[in-house]
């Protein structure tokens, strides 16, 4: 017998190619993320800003910059807005969209129609945050149709100034961060209950566990790495918050600044061209999200760090 003389197949490796298309995303994140958060930071120790037509610095002043922020004592008032107004909305689009998802995913429910229903709880993601200020702005005005219609009822006797109350300017802006987001937040919860093994709820049902009981001891804790992504981003989010406060207040944060957030206090700067101040303030906004977000996904996921015990 002859002997066959069996070639060994040459071995490709194909990993190379996963690099090649990385490629584009850090050229592309390098050159308009990287490279101006760095430029954002080295010019944040300098003196850069307009006086009428003739430009100030840049001239190299240290940590300056930074001492008068944070002595004007307008980033803490800010700050606070900004987390107040987010949490009011954040707070009942996370139990909404939970409800909702826990709705759509319930087999034994049966629902008809839930392709529709889960297209008209997404649409308003898809409004424009200008379109939907100025519909609010129409509607809670002092002679809008809410007024009016709250007068009619009897509820109120005269028209209840939105716009000039605290209470009421937040709430408008909460209530449109809501209804902007909570399809999407439902979208994604709904994605982390479908990836739950069904043999799990079946058991409990087997072993006589009410609703609340699974939905409190299985679905709750199985959904928390996609709880974490999803606070984690809102609040990214919510710290970024600037369109719709800006629209519905003209940029000026009434009433009494109480809905000036962080990023309508650092538009104003680059408004004055006063690069330096708001170079500073992007940095301690980094800074703050950055904490924030930290302290968010320690406390949901329970992860310490690499010096605490237990």
């Amino acid at each position: 017998m002859k002997a066959l003389n069996v070639k060994k197949g040459k071995h490709v490796s194909y990993s190379k190619w996963g690099y090649i298309f990385l490629i584009p995303f850090f050229l592309v994140y390098g050159v308009f993320s990287l490279i101006p958060m760095i430029s954002t930071f080295y010019y944040s120790f300098f003196e850069n800003y307009m006086s009428g037509l003739k430009m100030i610095g840049p001239t190299f002043v240290g940590i300056d910059n930074y001492i008068k922020l944070l002595n004007q004592g307008d980033l803490l008032k800010y700050t606070q807005n900004t987390l107040i107004m987010w949490i009011l909305g954040f707070v009942p689009q996370i139990a909404v969209s939970l409800l909702l998802a826990a709705w759509f995913t319930n087999i034994r429910l049966k629902l008809r129609c839930a392709g529709f229903f889960k297209t008209i709880i997404y649409m308003p993601n898809l409004i424009m945050a200008s379109a939907l200020s100025m519909l609010f702005f129409a509607l809670f005005s002092n002679n809008g149709p809410i007024n009016m219609l709250l007068m009619d009822s009897g509820i109120i006797d005269e028209p209840f100034h939105f716009m000039s109350s605290a209470i009421g300017a937040r709430g408008l802006i909460a209530m449109m961060n809501f209804l902007m987001w909570f399809g999407n937040t439902t979208i994604l919860l709904m994605a982390g209950m479908m990836g739950i093994d069904p043999a799990l709820f079946e058991a409990a049902e087997v072993d006589g566990a009410t609703s609340f009981q699974i939905f409190s001891k299985i679905t709750m804790p199985l959904l928390k790495p996609i709880l974490t992504y999803v606070m984690i981003t809102s609040l990214i989010g919510g710290l970024q918050m600037f369109d719709i406060p800006q629209i519905l207040t003209n940029g000026i944060g009434g009433p009494d600044r109480t809905t000036m957030t962080l990023i309508m206090y650092l538009n104003n700067h680059l408004f004055n061209n006063n690069y330096g101040l708001a170079g500073a303030l992007s940095v301690i906004i980094f800074i703050i999200t950055g904490a924030l977000s930290i302290g968010v996904f320690k406390s949901l996921t329970g992860q310490k760090g690499q010096g605490d015990k237990g």
